[in-house]
């Protein structure tokens, strides 16, 4: 996995702070900005955290590459609804000698590893030989119908792995660019560094937590699992380790 944080509004803190300061004093808009130091700027951001006022957070956005992740975490993802997401496509980008994500309970078995690597190996023959005999019947059909032979072939490609694509696993890698604002992200930590969330997001979260604390650490000072800064949320589901997340947080908050 690699996360790269490509981008973010500039000076997030000081916008936020500016968006509350417009909710909370007469302030007109050319002097919103005014007057706004380092520390009137970080009284503000935690204000609004004390109090749960999160709609100024909304407009500061952070924008992510991540490669290296799988089609199952892809489906997980994508269900965060209030952000944007640009996928490489299985659709034009023909899927030869695919990489894919080992999760490290079968990684650590070697029985388990070696059917795994073997399900994956056959796979990508299944896809081969399906795209070579979707492409042989559209070619054929291209070239009746007076298609030049170079553009035939393109376009026979382009429709073979349209629909071989269909027998690639979940495990098959992919890369996405994302692009959230903050109030939606602090929500995705909550849900996604907790423990009871499945280990592939759960350590892309921890480290687009870390990328982001890093460039706003009084914005996202208060995030990550609900048990951090609060009580668990889990009930029943707990994993009882809320000392020890909240001891990892604090050695993640301070670089270590």
């Amino acid at each position: 996995m690699k996360v790269k944080l490509l981008a973010y509004t500039p000076d997030p803190e000081k916008l936020v702070a500016a968006a509350a300061k417009n909710c909370y004093s007469s302030t007109d808009v050319d002097s919103v900005l005014d007057g706004l130091t380092e520390e009137k700027t970080e009284s503000f951001v935690n204000m609004l955290s004390e109090i749960g006022h999160e709609s100024p957070i909304e407009h500061v956005s952070f924008t992510f590459a991540i490669e290296g992740v799988s089609r199952s975490l892809l489906a997980q993802i994508t269900r965060h609804r209030i952000a944007s997401f640009s996928v490489q496509s299985q659709r034009y980008v023909r899927e030869k000698g695919f990489e894919y994500v080992v999760p490290p309970e079968i990684d650590k078995i070697p029985a388990a590893r070696a059917k795994f690597i073997q399900a994956m190996e056959d796979d990508q023959h299944t896809y081969e030989e399906l795209t070579a005999a979707l492409m042989e019947g559209y070619l054929k059909e291209l070239l009746e119908q007076g298609v030049p032979e170079k553009t035939a072939r393109s376009k026979a490609e382009k429709h073979a792995i349209e629909d071989a694509r269909y027998v690639l696993p979940n495990a098959c890698a992919t890369r996405i660019v994302m692009t959230a604002n903050a109030r939606s992200l602090k929500n995705f930590f909550r849900l996604r560094c907790c423990n009871r969330a499945q280990w592939e997001i759960r350590a892309l979260a921890e480290e687009m937590y870390r990328q982001v604390y890093a460039v706003a650490p009084t914005l996202f000072g208060h995030c990550g699992p609900a048990c951090v800064d609060g009580v668990c949320t889990e009930g029943k589901m707990s994993c009882g380790k809320a000392a020890e997340v909240r001891a990892h947080y604090q050695t993640l908050r301070e670089g270590k």
